[in-house]
């Protein structure tokens, strides 16, 4: 069977975008000068980013929502974008995730999350399982907020581990996102899933809590050798083909027996910057799609840094998702800068 199209299983949330200048000390007060709303997680931000591309490549949601306002609006999103969504179940007891962010407006645009797990919680091994379709690549994420498949497994340490080693026993390239958390299970929930993983798509922050290791400078300037080593460090550890990691300064790739490349993303003033929220899954749906189309490391890089890119033009995580047209020219034949 010839496989064309990508998966996208895991998180599906509403966020409520508020917009403050500076996020306060603890008790303290500010301003919040504006909200949105929008939906997001990693299987809608992924999915329409792709769709928004242009790229005619079957697309598929496997996911959990909940019988209420939120869970009816992903679900229209994704059949507006021609997105298969018979593999998102509807749950009755529980509701829609959903995710107040906290994003500031001055300085690094930095952005604080406060999340409900709510029905990303509920999704299963056996729903993700479920999923029988002729896509190439399926992406899960994010690991670490979805609670039935971060449970620990006798066998396999955790049990997407498990799921995600059946996947490519089914013939499915597997690609795995994080979330950015404060704690200690990246050790527990991730490690054990890089021998199951083709590529591993992930921010700096992450990859360093992966791997105990600190990825930026005392004074806070990305580290390209320090990411580098991690790359070399996650293939040594099992991940199949291809290891990234992408941080707003640009992003570094890296396949078995190559060196690592770093591309640099174009530098977008901060008064330009409306929103980097949605600008990770923006950077891993332009990954996957060149992954897909087999683009030459820095081709992939490049493309993957525009998407981003064009994102922070957006208050939503899907509102600056560009089209493969828009992104034709610098972004994907030469160097972005």
């Amino acid at each position: 069977m010839k496989r064309k199209g990508i998966v996208s299983a895991g998180t599906v949330v509403m966020d409520v975008i508020k917009f403050i200048d500076v996020y306060p000390e603890r008790g303290n007060l500010t301003t919040i000068t504006h909200e949105s709303t929008a939906l997001g997680g990693c299987v809608h931000n992924v999915l329409v980013d792709l769709a928004a591309l242009g790229a005619n490549l079957p697309l598929y949601a496997v996911a959990c929502v909940g019988n209420d306002a939120n869970g009816r609006a992903l679900l229209d999103s994704f059949a507006s974008h021609g997105v298969d969504c018979s593999g998102v179940r509807v749950l009755d007891d529980c509701p829609t995730s959903y995710t107040d962010v906290m994003s500031e407006t001055s300085g690094a645009c930095a952005r604080t999350f406060f999340h409900n797990r709510g029905a990303n919680a509920r999704l299963t091994a056996e729903m993700v399982l479920s999923a029988d379709v002729p896509a190439r690549i399926f992406h899960l994420g994010y690991l670490l907020l979805l609670d039935g498949l971060d449970a620990p497994d006798a066998e396999y340490g955790v049990v997407s581990a498990r799921v995600l080693d059946a996947l490519q026993r089914k013939g499915y390239k597997t690609s795995v996102d994080l979330v950015s958390e404060e704690s200690d299970r990246y050790a527990s929930c991730v490690m054990p899933c890089l021998p199951f993983i083709d590529y591993l798509i992930v921010n700096e922050v992450e990859a360093g809590r992966c791997l105990g290791m600190s990825l930026r400078s005392a004074s806070g300037e990305i580290d390209v050798a320090a990411v580098s080593e991690a790359c070399r460090i996650f293939l040594e550890k099992g991940v199949g083909e291809c290891a990234v990691v992408h941080f707003p300064e640009g992003g570094v790739a890296m396949r078995h027996g190559s060196a690592a490349v770093f591309e640099p993303s174009e530098r977008v003033p901060s008064s330009e910057i409306v929103s980097s929220v949605g600008a990770g899954d923006a950077f891993c749906a332009g990954m996957l799609y060149a992954l897909h189309e087999g683009f030459p490391l820095p081709r992939a890089l490049r493309l993957a840094n525009a998407s981003a890119r064009f994102n922070l033009f957006s208050p939503s995580s899907t509102g600056g998702a560009p089209s493969l047209s828009s992104l034709k020219g610098s972004s994907l034949q030469g160097n972005s800068r």
